[in-house]
């Protein structure tokens, strides 16, 4: 079997992995073993949050949705505004209501009429 030294892959891997960690406190920015722990917690938590934040997104368009309807009508909600707008077939989606709703409260308005 032959030698293989491994000095220059070695030097660069632990390179790599500690300028990934630059900027986090105490030893996993400085040490290799914790650094490498910090980093693929990090790559975990980084994935599960890019899944959250579609979900934070729709919860804030439910709101703006809903927020902007009760300044129409108090007494009418979100849920039966979604109900309504699927039974008159206008294919919007959440999204577009809510900038809708935030950017052009008159193009909103004419929307829900529309609807009710």
């Amino acid at each position: 079997m032959t030698r293989v030294k491994k000095g220059v892959n070695a030097l660069k891997t632990r390179r790599n992995i500690l300028s990934q960690v630059k900027g986090y406190r105490f030893n996993r920015s400085t040490k290799e073993r914790t650094a490498y722990e910090a980093i693929s917690h990090a790559g975990t938590y980084a994935f599960a949050h890019r899944r959250d934040k579609k979900g934070d997104y729709r919860k804030l368009w439910n709101v703006r949705i809903n927020a902007a309807l009760r300044n129409i009508n108090e007494k009418y909600s979100y849920s039966k505004f979604i109900g309504n707008l699927k039974k008159a077939n206008i294919a919007l989606d959440r999204k577009i209501l809510s900038s809708l709703a935030h950017e052009n409260p008159t193009v909103f308005d004419a929307i829900v009429k529309k609807v009710i």
